[in-house]
């Protein structure tokens, strides 16, 4: 069923020796590479209809247009069942609620008399968000990536989403649903490497002159071929990170309860057979009575053949042992979850001490479920390891910091010569050159 490590030896080894015993999915972005780079090329050559054969060639529906329609935007949201809608509503107004809180004020710092350096942030001009639609259907993801972006006072937005063969080659009809609650019109039928490729480079043409505009950034989760163009279009176009397959730990102790630890663990297995699902714990008890209720939850769940069940038995999940909760810490540290609960006496004060996590869920009453719609936080997170130099989606990740730089005659006066002296050093007269011209040195000829 799960994999069991233990490590309740002598004594952890540090750093990526610890991080190497750790399960963890196989995601070989680079060799996705070399089958996404000529998608992509298409789609900068021939726009719209390249997006439409590729999505097209790998099974999504053909769209009869690649932006959806307004009226079908509005039939969505005029045909969503109403406790979805009622959802969806509370999902977004605890979104904003968060979000809007994380915007930061523009900050002048006076250097010197006569000398200030202001911060000023400032949103991102137009933004491309791709929602998956594969296996599941990801209403919150239009959510978790339209807030923030809304937030931080993004001007353009852009969703993409697989175009749906039994909706006639139409998006899913809840994400058009959820995009026309958040007030975006602008909704393209297009999924994959492709998607990601028309973000970046466009659409518009004298054939097609309402087609997509390239965009400044592109966010949002996806398969291994949305990471890979991700990342081969990288520096034509900004990116959020690249997402691999989703990952739940939980640090747990003897007192934790077996039946929600395996919900909890089952809850990200069912996304797909590469998702992680990992339990850390001191108590062999525990670790035993969890796999005894993993067995019977699995074997009732909805996805337990496609899906669960390869999850949990693959390479990337196990139930980790170890001597005791400090030890525990420092493997969940070195882990670097996605998704980490801590389900112990004292929660609070062990996810205080937490470095590594895309988001800490603290006690028996935050499952990650809660994160994923209605807890307010972003479900949009680092994966495979990389929450130990990356951040969650949110309205920062929409926004960049400018310097202004404002200096009277009389401050570059006081500061000048440390400025020469420092061009001299680098071997950059022209430099110095540049602050002398204004005052009465001679400026040195070549």
């Amino acid at each position: 069923m799960i994999s069991r490590i233990d490590l309740r030896g002598d004594a952890l080894p540090e750093g990526a020796a610890l991080r190497d015993l750790l399960p963890r999915a196989e995601f070989d972005v680079e060799a996705a590479l070399e089958k996404v780079r000529p998608v992509c090329e298409d789609v900068r050559h021939r726009g719209a209809a390249a997006v439409i054969e590729w999505g097209e060639k790998f099974g999504d529906g053909r769209p009869a247009h690649l932006r959806v329609p307004a009226a079908e935007l509005e039939r969505a949201l005029s045909t969503l069942d109403p406790e979805v809608r009622a959802a969806l509503e509370e999902s977004i107004r605890r979104a904003r609620l968060v979000h809007r809180e994380q915007r930061r004020a523009d900050v002048t710092t006076q250097v010197v008399p006569g000398g200030t350096v202001t911060e000023k942030w400032v949103p991102v001009e137009r933004v491309g968000l791709y929602v998956p639609g594969g296996r599941s259907v990801y209403p919150s993801s239009v959510v978790m990536n339209v807030v923030p972006a809304q937030e931080a006072g993004v001007e353009g937005i852009a969703v993409a989403s697989p175009a749906q063969a039994e909706f006639d080659g139409l998006p899913h009809p809840t994400i058009l649903a959820a995009c026309a609650l958040l007030g975006v019109d602008e909704v393209y039928a297009a999924g994959g490497a492709q998607a990601v490729a028309m973000f970046a480079y466009g659409t518009v043409s004298e054939d097609e002159p309402e087609g997509c505009r390239p965009v400044n950034l592109v966010t949002g989760p996806g398969n291994i071929y949305v990471a890979a163009a991700k990342r081969l279009l990288k520096g034509r176009v900004g990116i959020d990170a690249e997402a691999g397959p989703t990952e739940i730990a939980i640090l747990a102790d003897a007192g934790a309860d077996p039946v929600h630890l395996a919900a909890d663990l089952i809850s990200q297995a069912e996304h797909d057979p590469m998702a992680a699902s990992v339990l850390v714990t001191d108590s062999a008890e525990l670790a035993e009575a969890t796999e005894a209720e993993l067995r019977v939850q699995a074997a009732a769940t909805r996805h337990r053949a496609e899906r669960v069940l390869p999850a949990l038995a693959g390479r990337q999940s196990a139930i980790v042992l170890v001597r005791d909760l400090d030890a525990g810490l420092t493997v969940v540290n070195a882990y670097g979850a996605e998704h980490l609960e801590i389900q112990t006496a004292d929660a609070a004060a062990l996810a205080a001490r937490v470095r590594n996590a895309g988001a800490i869920f603290v006690g028996p009453w935050a499952p990650v479920s809660l994160g994923d719609y209605c807890a307010g936080s972003n479900h949009v997170l680092p994966t495979g390891g990389c929450a130990c130099h990356s951040s969650g989606l949110s309205v920062q990740s929409f926004l960049r910091g400018i310097h202004i730089v404002d200096y009277s005659r009389d401050a570059l006066a006081e500061v000048a010569h440390h400025v020469v002296t420092l061009a001299e050093a680098e071997d950059l007269p022209a430099h110095g050159a540049a602050v002398k011209a204004r005052f009465e040195w001679k400026v040195p000829q070549a």
